[in-house]
């Protein structure tokens, strides 16, 4: 009896140190797959942001096989592919509980990335809408847990060196507990089905540096950190309807921005606070060096945690802004990534921030600024 006791108590020993080891090899798991996401795009408005159509109709035009290729020609190793969570639940679906059909669509584009030599960042993107429900109570939770593990399951055939599943586009949750508890419950439900793929995980709210510091690593250890960078937004979004009311009325704000240029361009914001908020983009002096430092941030606390990071969002708007200026800011930026060693995708290929000009059905233009600012080789 005495000889069970000390075996016991011998093998119990060794479960932490094993476990230990195992996590150091996920780890280093995702520290090798991470390489395959230095230089990457994001499918944007095509199967995500886009509620109102959905179609095959749409979406066979949106982006085609000729983009598919022509974003490999262009230098990118990634694509993170945009995905709207609703149409994949929606009926009739087939014996994985996922729409057939669409996914029959999402099918054929992770294909022909893959078969392009592009890795595929498989990125649950729900509508703001949707991402409200998870602070009003579980259920949202539980639906998307479901939703993720069927997804997962799918797609954990494909190659699992160049297939991540990204668990979920800024949250929108502001309560980072609460956020910490919903991603790791979505993060064993993917795991539960797809033990090899490498998972993106992300900080609350809208994935901001400051959200990443904010969290704990998860305890799966095949996890790369993710990372948005659009600051300062006063520049990244001048000109835009969304977010701040203001953004819209701005326009050929320059960066880095001399001084001598504020008060003529302060006039185009009407209100005094929207005044006061456009002023501090001067007195703040965003330049390459301040962008460094933030960046540099989010690098060290990537060493201190021994995790990867990727920043899958960047861009500026381009409808409004200078495009020396614009082309500035993007150049920075990707200089200041990679001198962290953290990979990056740009937001995005045809949309307001793009890299293409692209009408439906037809070939794309690329925009030959963008690729330069990028470092990109065509």
């Amino acid at each position: 009896m005495a000889f069970r006791f000390i075996c016991l108590a011998f093998l119990g020993s060794l479960a932490l140190p094993l476990a230990a080891q195992d996590h150091t090899v996920e780890t280093r798991t995702a520290f090798a797959r991470a390489q395959h996401l230095r230089r990457g795009i994001n499918a944007s408005e095509w199967f995500a942001q886009s509620a109102s159509d959905y179609s095959a109709a749409r979406t066979d035009r949106y982006i085609d096989a000729q983009d598919i290729a022509l974003m490999a020609r262009l230098g990118f190793d990634h694509v993170r592919l945009s995905i709207d969570p609703v149409p994949l639940e929606t009926r009739p679906v087939g014996k994985d509980g996922l729409n057939a059909e669409f996914v029959g669509r999402l099918d054929k584009v992770v294909d022909a990335m893959l078969a392009n030599g592009l890795a595929v960042i498989i990125d649950v993107h729900p509508e703001e809408s949707y991402k409200q429900r998870f602070t009003a109570g579980d259920d949202a939770v539980e639906r998307l847990t479901i939703t993720w593990r069927r997804l997962a399951a799918h797609y954990a055939g494909r190659d699992p060196e160049r297939v991540f599943f990204e668990i979920m586009n800024e949250p929108g949750v502001h309560d980072a507990y609460r956020w910490a508890g919903i991603q790791e419950q979505l993060a064993v439900a993917i795991r539960s089905v797809a033990r090899r793929n490498t998972l993106i995980a992300t900080g609350p709210n809208y994935s901001d540096i400051v959200d990443l510091m904010a969290m704990h690593p998860l305890a799966d250890g095949n996890v790369i950190y993710n990372f948005h960078f659009y600051d300062p937004h006063e520049f990244t979004h001048q000109g835009a309807s969304w977010g701040e009311a203001w953004w819209s009325n701005t326009h050929g704000i320059p960066y880095p921005a001399p001084e001598a240029t504020m008060q003529e361009l302060l006039k185009q914001v009407p209100e005094a606070a929207g005044r006061y908020k456009l002023e501090n983009y001067w007195l703040d002096r965003w330049d390459a060096h301040r962008i460094r430092l933030l960046i540099d941030e989010a690098a060290a606390w990537g060493r201190e945690n021994n995790v990867p990071l990727t920043c899958n969002e960047f861009g500026a708007y381009r409808q409004f802004a200078d495009p020396v200026s614009r082309m500035n800011w993007i150049r920075d930026v990707r200089s200041a990534l990679e001198a962290g060693g953290i990979g990056w995708t740009m937001w995005d290929y045809r949309g307001g921030f793009g890299v293409v000009w692209k009408e439906d059905g037809q070939p794309a233009r690329v925009d030959e600024q963008v690729v330069e600012a990028l470092g990109l080789k065509r």
